[in-house]
């Protein structure tokens, strides 16, 4: 376009600036510049308001819906090879599991290698390499915060710290990752982000005394973090220090009155307490911020405690709304509805509770009765596991669950075959409901060929494994071979009334486990009567012979108290129509194991749960 000297040579066609003809982008707008065919006026015209004449506007249109019309053609010709590439992948993926399963066919046909064992073990390693992807995530999400507050002297070698423990997470190494991280951070100890990642790591691997020191870095750099306040409130409260905790999450609801964690801990803690009118107040702000099942639990079980039960029932509806499979909130909600003599409701959600979790005959008990007994003495365990070992039993006396199974693993990486050890990592996996751990162990103690009462202890806490899961068949098979290589009437014992308890619960001829029932009670010591009564007791709950349920649950609950006994008599008295007595056996049963009032794990739960936190943290940065 000619023009006259000191003249502009091209006109931003978005905001009529003028440019020199060197230019690819507006001076101004920073669109970029088109040449625009169509009339030209003289050299000396001037670009006004009247430019509309200088070109034509249909031309103009024309070649941007040209571009348009490029730019649509680029995109469905990239969507066409991202279809094509999918498929592909998605026909790869299932020449893979065609192959995985043939390999699994090959390996059952000559008894190799269970199916059960195979997914099993295909799950853990997969909740494995899922745990370290989100934790890959996690960290190249923070990865350049990290490198830019970095202030040490040593530049290349913490990035290099950073590339390993990138790449190993890459790998899906975990402890790789986390060991380079921890020799970056000796390099930076002010570089909180970096402590931060450090901190919610150890924090979900239960190692809260490490992550409480990570945490603590994190707040002395920066005394108001989101995060290093709510965590440090929640593991205070689990040591026991409640002042602390108190104080760190007030701080944290005064600095984030729109978060739901800080709320949500500081309830749950005053819960914990025996504070119900406080921890109501805090409760009732978080399920205003968000619909948690864990808070909505704990609202619900703070108003049962207060005596409101139609207040508590509106919570507990909606924790099991959201969360179906919320055991302890559907058994609370049957206590509830008992409360206001609605029978039928408490007995569907007391059944609902019983489908959910129908480990509960008593296997703890059994499994720490098996234990306790004398007989052979158990294999000696060396200096160092000695020494681990005995640092776990600390733990879990003070009640610090987290840290004693984590000592329980040091020590079974010093001897991972030695049955003692193996067999008092599971008692602790299976009080605290770490299915997948317990049954790895037992299978573990069952394979070494341990003698008659190691193997008794060991198939009753893998069968309470097996049926967490709801695989009453295989429960049932670990029965048989018990049955097959036990000699003494115990063991037998065991094997007919683990059998009875399956077929009731699968409620498949029920007159097979009748029979079975018989047969550990004729064959029961005097010490282990109870089992086979409860078991009995039960049958006839699933054969509707309510009386005689009633009658085999009330002799065992003579003989040993238990919280589960007590609830399925309980069950037993509202479906004959006994309220008053089925209002007793519960009562018992909650004054025995309140299981609606485990605060701290359902506290923890929550806060382990890093999508959520993560949706929290993004949530307040956007605010």
């Amino acid at each position: 376009m000619p023009t006259a000297e000191g003249l502009p040579s091209v006109f931003c066609q978005v905001c009529g600036a003028g440019n020199s003809s060197d230019r690819e982008f507006c001076a101004r707008c920073h669109q970029k510049l088109m040449v625009i065919s169509g009339a030209a006026g003289g050299e000396s015209e001037q670009f006004d308001s009247e430019r509309g004449a200088d070109f034509s506007l249909d031309e103009h249109l024309l070649e941007r819906i040209s571009i348009l019309e490029e730019a649509v053609k680029r995109t469905a010709e990239t969507a066409q090879k991202l279809v094509a590439a999918v498929q592909k992948q998605e026909k790869n993926l299932l020449v893979s599991q065609t192959g995985f399963a043939t390999l699994r066919e090959l390996l059952e046909r000559r008894r190799l290698v269970g199916r059960e064992e195979w997914s099993d073990l295909w799950e853990s390693k997969m909740d494995y390499q899922l745990r370290a992807l989100e934790k890959r995530e996690r960290f190249m999400a923070i990865r350049d915060r990290v490198v830019a507050l970095y202030q040490g002297n040593r530049p290349k070698l913490f990035a290099q710290h950073l590339d390993d423990a990138e790449y190993a997470l890459f790998a899906f190494d975990v402890e790789r990752a986390k060991r380079a991280l921890e020799q970056a951070w000796k390099l930076d100890r002010t570089n909180y982000e970096l402590a931060l990642f450090l901190g919610e790591t150890c924090f979900n691997e239960g190692d809260t005394e490490a992550a409480l020191a990570f945490f603590q870095k994190v707040l002395e750099v920066k005394p108001d973090h989101f995060e290093a306040l709510v965590f440090s409130g929640v593991i205070f409260h689990e040591q026991g220090n409640f002042h602390r905790a108190e104080g760190l999450l007030k701080k944290a609801v005064a600095e984030y009155p729109d978060a739901f964690l800080p709320h949500f801990s500081l309830g749950a803690v005053y819960a914990a307490h025996g504070d119900l009118s406080r921890a109501v107040a805090y409760l009732e702000q978080a399920n205003l911020l968000d619909r948690v099942p864990q808070a909505l639990y704990l609202l619900g079980n703070c108003r049962y405690e207060m005596g409101q039960a139609a207040h508590a029932i509106r919570s507990l509806r909606e924790a099991v709304r959201l969360d179906p499979a919320f055991e302890e909130a559907h058994y609370l909600l049957g206590l509830a509805y008992l409360d206001r003599h609605w029978n039928k409701k408490a007995l569907a959600s007391f059944r609902e509770a019983q489908r959910l979790n129908p480990r509960r005959l008593r296997y703890q008990d059994l499994v720490q009765f098996l234990s306790g007994r004398t007989g052979a003495p158990l294999p000696e365990v060396g200096t160092e596991a000695a020494r681990y070992m005995a640092k776990a039993e600390e733990h879990r006396a003070r009640g610090e669950r987290d840290r004693a199974l984590s000592s329980y693993q040091k020590a079974l990486d010093a001897e991972p075959e030695n049955p003692t050890l193996l067999m008092s990592f599971a008692m602790l996996c299976l009080s605290m409901d770490r299915w997948e751990e317990l049954e790895s162990a037992t299978r573990r103690v069952l394979e070494l060929n341990p003698g008659e009462m190691l193997r008794a202890t060991a198939s009753a806490a893998l069968i309470a494994a097996l049926r967490s899961g709801g695989k009453f068949r295989e429960g049932n098979r670990i029965g048989k071979l018990l049955l097959q290589e036990g000699a003494s009437n115990f063991t037998r014992t065991i094997a007919y009334f683990e059998m009875a308890y399956n077929l009731a619960e699968m409620e498949e001829d029920l007159d097979q486990a009748l029979e079975y029932a018989q047969q550990a009670l004729d064959l029961a010591p005097d010490e282990l009567k109870q089992f086979p009564l409860a078991a009995m007791g039960w049958v006839h709950y699933k054969r509707k012979e309510y009386d005689q349920a009633v009658e085999c649950l009330a002799k065992s609950n003579e003989l040993g108290s238990s919280p589960t006994t007590l609830t399925h008599l309980g069950m037993a008295h509202l479906a004959s129509g006994n309220e008053e007595k089925a209002r007793g056996a519960f009562g018992r049963a909650r004054s025995l194991e309140p299981r609606v009032g485990a605060l701290e794990e359902k506290m923890m739960e929550c806060m382990r749960d890093s999508s959520r936190l993560l949706e929290r943290v993004q949530q307040r940065q956007k605010r």
